[in-house]
């Protein structure tokens, strides 16, 4: 098998790797507050609040994608809002494709990041607080680094994940060559034309060899944040 794309095909993979990158640049900040929240709070409807963030876990991703549609559509109430006062149109667009991508793997980076600051000691918290430092300094200077192998593994697998999300993304954001189509929608595409199997095989190779990479990238990352810490 000759393996050769053409400039549409390699715009797929470029723009695959440049949605995943929004999607995770956009997601992971959030995901460490409410990772925060979730980790070392108390409140009414926490319950709630976990589900919630879980649930693009359990649902199957067209689903998630049709309840982008709802919310972010040009007249749904989120998206007719964001449309009308700023001009921003997310449905069937690049922007939109990251947006159905960050919501998949938000689980992924709050599970990382929750469990990662949940093993942090709180005896060096408190050492902290004894020195004077304040709940905001500790977080900065103390929490997060002691949890950043977490969040740096969780942002990675979240991009990895990125690369091969499918339902949701066709879903909500279509299936718009050098617009939307990411690597797994030209897949698809390919397989939709009689003698495309060549074709989505040479795709599938550069999908695999990608979520491979992010995969090996992930443990390397974590084993060495895990040595420069101490653990």
């Amino acid at each position: 098998m000759t393996f050769h794309l053409t400039p549409e095909e390699w715009e797929a993979v470029r723009l695959t790797l440049a949605v995943a990158a929004r999607a995770v640049g956009v997601g992971l900040p959030l995901a460490i507050v409410v990772a925060w929240i979730l980790a070392r709070m108390q409140f009414p409807g926490k319950a709630a609040l976990n589900a919630l963030v879980h649930l693009p876990l359990v649902l199957p991703p067209v689903v998630t994608g049709w309840l982008l549609l709802v919310l972010f559509g040009v007249r749904g109430p989120l998206g007719s809002i964001l449309y009308e006062w700023f001009g921003i149109r997310l449905v069937f667009t690049t922007a939109g494709a990251a947006l159905a991508c960050a919501v998949m793997t938000f689980p992924i980076m709050i599970r990382s990041i929750r469990l990662s600051l949940e093993a942090v000691d709180p005896k060096l918290e408190h050492a902290a607080r004894t020195l004077g430092a304040g709940r905001w300094d500790r977080m900065i200077n103390v929490t997060l680094p002691l949890a950043s192998p977490g969040i740096l593994v969780g942002g990675i697998v979240a991009y990895a994940t990125c690369l091969g999300e499918f339902g949701a993304v066709i879903t909500f954001a279509a299936n718009i060559p050098g617009q939307t189509q990411t690597l797994p929608l030209a897949i698809y595409s390919a397989l939709q034309v009689p003698g495309g199997e060549q074709k989505a095989a040479q795709l599938s190779i550069v999908s695999l060899m990608l979520a491979l990479a992010g995969l090996l990238l992930s443990e390397w990352f974590n084993k060495r944040l895990n040595r420069w810490i101490g653990r």
